[in-house]
């Protein structure tokens, strides 16, 4: 089975536990950035699809690997997201916007 995409760090021993063989490469900083887009656009879609609580972490986790491939530790992403929050707010308020003037 062809499968041509990043997997967590234990994936390849489960497989093998399982019994059955695998084939890896360990990817190229620029292909993992790459690579870690691709499966964020993955995960945001099985959680769209089937709301479980695993997907959200699943998308957290690669979240977290995109800020610390680009250089930033998950304190800093945290730090700049509780500073943004503080700026322009959170969306627990639920406000729609419909329109403005021009």
């Amino acid at each position: 089975m062809i499968h041509n995409k990043l997997v967590r760090n234990k994936i390849p021993e489960i497989i093998a536990e399982s019994g059955r063989k695998c084939k890896t490469k360990v990817l190229s900083d620029k292909d993992y950035v790459f690579e870690l887009e691709r499966k964020l656009s993955e995960e945001v879609h099985e959680y769209k699809l089937d709301k479980n609580p695993d997907e959200l972490c699943d998308v957290l986790e690669v979240v977290y690997a995109l800020a610390e491939a680009r250089g930033m530790s998950v304190e800093e992403l945290e730090a700049k997201r509780l500073a943004k929050r503080e700026r322009r707010g959170g969306f627990d308020e639920k406000i729609y916007l419909i329109e403005t003037d021009e």
